[in-house]
């Protein structure tokens, strides 16, 4: 034998609450029983779908949805399916109410921010580039200032060729490591940024009779045709919030900025964030960018304080303003800041401008479903005895609590059978038995309430 061998690495997953979620499930408006990872909320996710058709109409200005329901009834699957109808390069942003308290930023600096995380900005832009098959590649070599025993590419000749043309240059230093760096030989088909001098390698040309050992197969592309001089489209999606950011640091690099600036600002000056938004509506007008509103979602609303629902409220407004989607499984509480209590603790003149959509507690045969979907997801067997015990806990506990256990007893199956690893009763027995629901959990904390400290801060009623 050689002693090669090929080695596959399994890539880097992470499974999710909500990795199973691939859209909304919808047939013309009508919702499946079972799809797109989606279990029943069959009226929620109609609802969801007519708002879907509403954003791409241009018919969402103004407005937000507040998914309200118990806890556990897929409120954040809603809102992440609504994101996935929109499209694949659709932001996603996703908020907690509490993360708006911070020492160190305004509620409103974040809140904003996360808009405008919210906001993607298709750009369409025509770059000059270079293209062909390399056929000479002649880098100039010096002395390295720093290491007199290493040369350095000074300059470098080039010959490039297509199917029409055949031209020869000399090139910079950049252009000249690049070639070295990503050990580009004659008959690799290349293309240079005339502006940046960044060099990419396509792949090998077809025609190409340079012979190559290499362990590794080549990717075969076609001789490019037309001249080597071109303009070429490139498009790419960014966020309102990177645009913010990379005219932030351009702002900075005056004189003062180089001499005295120290650390990165903390917040965006709102000049800058004004500068960006027009230079986005020329893009637009000009037919170079494209507006694509995303998903703010907001989780545990009734977090949030009355100022940042007033500044909320004006957000709405703006032209460019996300979808903005809060979830609340709050009834009648009180609004944060205030003495007011409101459904949902929101303010009333904001519940005039939701549509709320209400979610519902699961069935059993929901959760059995719903469980399935989660096993095969995060790769787990399990048998139908074990299946039925986790419905039962699922309607007992919560569906939440259910899906917990798979983790724990997967590893429990493994060390009982490592060949055929296959969740059993037992292992879900015992799953339960080392890990307490909530109600499990408030029991023993009531047995147990001498042993436990005492909480001086809170005033006690008795």
């Amino acid at each position: 034998m050689s002693g090669i061998r090929e080695i596959t690495r399994k890539p880097f997953e992470r499974i999710g609450s909500h990795s199973h979620i691939r859209g909304l499930g919808l047939k013309d408006f009508k919702a499946l029983p079972v799809a797109d990872g989606f279990v029943g909320q069959i009226e929620a996710r109609e609802a969801a779908g007519l708002i879907v058709a509403m954003v791409k109409a241009g018919k969402m200005a103004g407005r937000a949805i507040l998914l309200a329901g118990p806890p556990g009834t897929g409120k954040t699957a809603i809102a992440l399916g609504i994101a996935k109808e929109l499209g694949e390069d659709v932001p996603f942003v996703m908020l907690a109410g509490s993360e708006i308290y911070s020492e160190e930023r305004k509620k409103t600096e974040i809140l904003q921010e996360a808009l405008r995380k919210a906001m993607g900005v298709r750009i369409h832009e025509m770059r000059k580039i270079y293209q062909g098959v390399v056929d000479e590649f002649q880098p100039k070599l010096v002395r390295n200032p720093y290491n007199p025993y290493q040369q350095l590419p000074e300059s470098a000749k080039l010959t490039l060729r297509t199917k029409k043309e055949k031209k020869s240059f000399e090139v910079g230093q950049q252009v000249a490591m690049n070639f070295i760096n990503q050990n580009i030989t004659p008959g690799d088909v290349v293309m240079i940024d005339a502006e940046t001098g960044r060099v990419t390698r396509m792949g090998r040309a077809q025609e190409s009779t340079v012979k190559h050992y290499d362990i590794e197969p080549e990717r075969l592309v076609d001789v490019p045709d037309g001249p080597i001089l071109t303009e070429k489209e490139f498009v790419y999606t960014m966020t309102l919030a990177d645009l913010d950011e990379m005219q932030a640091r351009r702002s900075g690099f005056g004189l003062f900025g180089l001499l005295f600036s120290t650390a990165t600002e903390k917040e965006i000056d709102p000049e800058i964030r004004k500068q960006v938004d027009q230079a986005v509506r020329e893009m637009v007008e000009e037919g170079r960018a494209e507006i694509i509103p995303g998903v703010l979602f907001i989780d545990e609303s009734h977090m949030l304080d009355i100022e940042a629902y007033s500044f909320l409220n004006r957000a709405m407004e703006s032209e460019l303003a996300p979808i903005i989607i809060l979830a609340s499984n709050r009834g009648i509480t009180k609004i944060r800041g205030t003495d007011i209590r409101s459904p949902h603790g929101l303010p009333l003149d904001l519940l005039d401008r939701v549509l709320i959509i209400n979610t519902k507690p699961y069935s059993k045969e929901e959760i059995y479903e719903i469980i399935k979907i989660r096993a095969a997801e995060e790769g787990a067997k399990l048998d139908e005895e074990a299946h039925k015990r986790l419905t039962e806990i699922g309607v007992e506990a919560s569906l939440r609590y259910s899906v917990q256990l798979l983790g724990p007893a997967v590893e429990l199956a493994k060390k009982r059978n490592p060949s055929d690893v296959v969740i059993t009763v037992e292992d879900i027995e015992t799953a339960r038995r080392l890990f307490a629901d909530v109600k499990q959990s408030v029991k023993y904390v009531q047995e147990q309430e001498k042993a436990f400290m005492l909480d001086y801060s809170v005033e006690r009623s008795d």
